[in-house]
């Protein structure tokens, strides 16, 4: 049955929830019915107890040369301007330039063989974040419902939860470039419902607040909450317009916009001025630092999925003077940044239960090109992995001489993805229905043994 269009009375009637205080934006999707649940042990290594995930995104593609996948002895077209430098891995460098890093090797592995086909950032993307190729995928293909749900909302469709605490942050950038909006940030066509709660805003910034969170002059929770009573007491008079679908997701915004609101624990965790200066300056006092405390902060209120990106979209697309680009801008806050985060987790025991996870949607060529810098290159690329069960100290898969092609086991972005579910103590292979009603596997790859077991690959 048809349900009949709502009066404009009726949308004037659901423009009080603004006026009355609750008004959300649609970042507040993810509120579901029932309580999180840990899921039951299986047979291909799904996490007894469901782990929480950090994912440091390295958006536009860090080059695996300069950082974790060194080829010193190759020609200085291959090798390029840095020097290795030793870590606690013997026999292992990396990057000069990453010192902070190179001196906790012994608490991360890194896998050299990451490979896919695609050299388009949208695509890649896409295919990194959720562990799946984009539906219908060409060159520069944005953002849309068909495309698959990333890790967050993956996580908040099957392990749903009503608590307040949103399923997945992203923060601090939303990777867009008009008019291309990349896919992989969102739930895709598990709708909007999924979506996890994108932050903007520099939390390196003295004026920085999340709006959300933020009660409006004169409103306490106290008053919040009397507020409430009454837009209760108007939704219950709206039967016609809950049955409008929109209607619907508005009132699921409501309920969780008040329960959001009224969370001290959510609130505190964007209060970064109560961190110690210390702390603060271990991490950086820049975007990429702030943005990695406050990953961590949030992970401590419960925040199961935690994406932070390193940068605006395409920030480590070096084509050019790759070299500088490295050394005097993207390489330094991120070596401190993430040092201080491993080094946070370890000394609080959280490492144990929280999966981190550094990698780009793709590596960059082994040649240098006229340009002084690398282009794109999906075939070889790196990620840094660490805590949540992973053996440490481990350097997974080899490249060829010149870093262009795995010679071992390669990993596909579909066995990344096997392996944030099975830490989030989800089966990857659990069936979702897409736009069209059809049953589709949430993941195909398979789980990253290698990392968990120190098997030879």
């Amino acid at each position: 049955m048809k349900h009949p269009e709502p009066t404009r009375r009726e949308l004037l009637q659901v423009g009080y929830s603004g006026l009355l205080g609750l008004g959300m934006s649609q970042a507040l999707a993810g509120r579901t019915t029932s309580s999180a649940t840990a899921a039951e042990t299986t047979t291909d290594g799904v996490s007894r107890t469901p782990k929480q995930v950090v994912i440091v995104f390295l958006t536009g593609a860090a080059s695996h040369h300069e950082t974790f996948d060194m080829k010193p002895g190759a020609t200085a077209k291959i090798r390029g301007d840095f020097n290795p430098i030793a870590t606690k891995i013997p026999g292992y460098g990396i990057s000069e330039h990453l010192p902070h890093l190179a001196a906790r090797a012994d608490r991360y592995s890194v896998i050299r063989t990451l490979s896919h086909k695609d050299n388009n950032h949208l695509m890649s993307t896409h295919h990194v974040l959720t562990g799946e190729k984009q539906p219908g995928g060409f060159f520069d293909k944005v953002a849309s419902r068909d495309d698959w749900p990333d890790y967050a909302a993956g996580c908040a469709f099957l392990r749903p939860r009503n608590d307040g605490i949103p399923t997945g942050v992203n923060l601090p950038t939303f990777l867009m470039q008009p008019p291309l909006t990349w896919p992989g940030q969102h739930a895709g066509f598990l709708g909007p419902k999924y979506d996890p709660w994108q932050i903007t805003g520099d939390p390196n910034k003295k004026s920085f607040k999340v709006d959300a969170l933020t009660l409006r002059d004169g409103l306490n929770v106290s008053r919040l909450k009397d507020r409430r009573s009454l837009l209760g007491e108007l939704n219950r008079q709206q039967r016609r317009l809950e049955a409008n679908a929109q209607a619907r997701r508005m009132s699921d915004d409501q309920d969780l916009a008040f329960s959001i609101l009224t969370s001290s624990d959510l609130a505190r965790a964007f209060e970064l001025h109560r961190e110690d200066d210390k702390t603060r300056d271990r991490y950086g006092r820049n975007t990429t630092g702030q943005s990695l405390l406050l990953g961590r902060r949030l992970l401590e209120v419960g925040v199961p999925v935690v994406q932070c990106n390193i940068g605006r979209v395409q920030n480590w697309d070096t084509h050019n003077n790759i070299f500088p680009s490295l050394k005097d801008r993207l390489l330094p806050p991120l070596d401190r940044g993430v040092a201080a985060l491993i080094d946070d987790l370890h000394d609080s025991g959280r490492l144990d239960e929280t999966l981190v996870m550094m990698l780009g949607e793709f590596g960059r060529t082994p040649k240098i090109n006229d340009k002084k810098g690398r282009d794109h290159w999906g075939p070889c690329f790196f990620g840094v992995f660490a805590g949540a069960g992973v053996l440490p100290g481990q350097v997974i898969g080899k490249s060829d001489e010149i870093g262009a092609y795995p010679i071992t086991r390669a990993f596909s972005p579909n066995d990344v993805g096997a392996t944030v579910y099975s830490v989030l103590g989800i089966e990857p292979h659990s069936v979702v229905r897409d736009r069209l009603n059809r049953p589709v596997h949430l993941n195909r790859g398979e789980r990253i043994d290698s990392l968990f077991t120190g098997a030879a690959v």
